[in-house]
């Protein structure tokens, strides 16, 4: 399997989220400027939509109807858009801090958001309890809260499985949880584990952790789960850990694979996507150091099977529904402005796919 870049299109300011239309011709894109667009991925143009974010747009979703978008922000709503009149449909107060990733249930019925706040809660600097439960559940159709779990914050990435009955989070210190949403908001996970591969603490320049699980998923036949991020730093502020991935038995919470020494560089790893077969699956994210920032890894024996550097910050990886494309999404080095204007530094690339 390869890719071969067909298209690269701009926007305003970086893509912190993206959901692709079931046909792959349209891509809803949430950026750093707080504003949702809907873009055309065969011309590249793209409209805002009417509504904002207070704060940065960094996820984004769309229900089986194609017709709705719900986003998420650092100001910790949500909002609904109709994408046909463009217009807001609906805003939720989801969070006291930021969305830090949305996921959708596979019968769209259900959108997940996570969030929490890293502030030392002792002399170990190790995170404090979380101020409100770092996972919630909302009812796509009403906007209702229908479950909130609790985890160690703050979340960075959560994910249903491909039968909606479950639902994973993981956070800061490579901590995953898992709940069965039939169970009830209090229930305890059903699984849980720690992986220390995706989390660091140094003493170089200031105390801290740093790193964690950037994103989840369920592989198609929901046999496993899928983890990206980064590995450990003697210095956390350098972001030159190794680019990693685990896949772990969710039941269980053992490894199953996980990425192969020497077919890495160094960086942090923000986004997987499984092939719709189930035979690959991608990883992508910002380098700091080696030869590719988005790479195609066989889910046979987790071998590497082809690797592109993007020249730029990803964000989000999206197959589209038959396989043929691959979409990255995500930011160029923030610019500076030339002549009082500021560059367009967001960035959607188009993939196609072949064997």
């Amino acid at each position: 399997m390869k890719l071969t870049r067909i298209h690269t299109y701009k926007l305003a300011t970086g893509v912190l989220g993206m959901a692709l239309t079931p046909d792959g011709t349209r891509g809803i894109t949430a950026c750093a400027d707080g504003l949702v667009s809907s873009m055309d991925l065969v011309t590249g143009e793209a409209e805002a939509l009417a509504a904002k974010h207070d704060s940065y747009a960094s996820g984004c979703v769309l229900l089986p109807d194609g017709r709705t978008a719900i986003s998420g922000g650092y100001d910790g709503q949500l909002i609904w858009h109709d994408l046909e009149s463009r217009q807001e449909v609906r805003r939720v107060r989801a969070h006291r801090f930021w969305s830090w990733q949305l996921a959708l249930s596979p019968d769209g019925r259900r959108v997940a958001s996570s969030t929490g706040q890293y502030l030392p809660g002792g002399w170990k600097y190790e995170p404090a309890v979380e101020s409100e439960p770092s996972v919630k559940v909302f009812d796509t159709a009403s906007g209702e809260l229908v479950a909130a779990f609790s985890h160690t914050p703050p979340v960075l990435s959560c994910g249903f499985s491909r039968d909606g009955q479950h639902l994973a989070a993981a956070n800061m210190l490579g901590e995953v949880r898992v709940w069965d949403l039939a169970a009830g908001a209090d229930a305890a996970p059903v699984a849980q584990w720690t992986s220390p591969d995706f989390t660091s603490w140094g003493t170089t320049k200031s105390h801290h952790f740093c790193g964690g699980i950037y994103a989840l998923a369920f592989s198609p036949d929901g046999s496993s789960l899928l983890g990206c991020g980064m590995g450990s730093m003697t210095d956390p502020m350098a972001g030159n850990g190794k680019m990693t991935w685990q896949r772990w038995n969710w039941r269980t919470g053992e490894r199953i694979d996980q990425i192969k020494d020497g077919q890495h560089g160094t960086g942090l790893m923000e986004t997987v996507a499984w092939s719709p077969d189930g035979t690959h699956f991608v990883m992508a994210g910002r380098q700091a150091q080696g030869t590719w920032n988005a790479a195609i890894f066989s889910a046979a024996d987790g071998s590497l099977v082809h690797s592109e550097d993007a020249k730029n910050r990803i964000t989000q990886a999206r197959f589209s529904a038959d396989g043929q494309q691959l979409i990255l999404a995500g930011a160029s080095a923030q610019p500076q402005p030339k002549a009082g204007e500021w560059p367009s530094w967001g960035r959607v690339q188009v993939y196609r796919v072949e064997a």
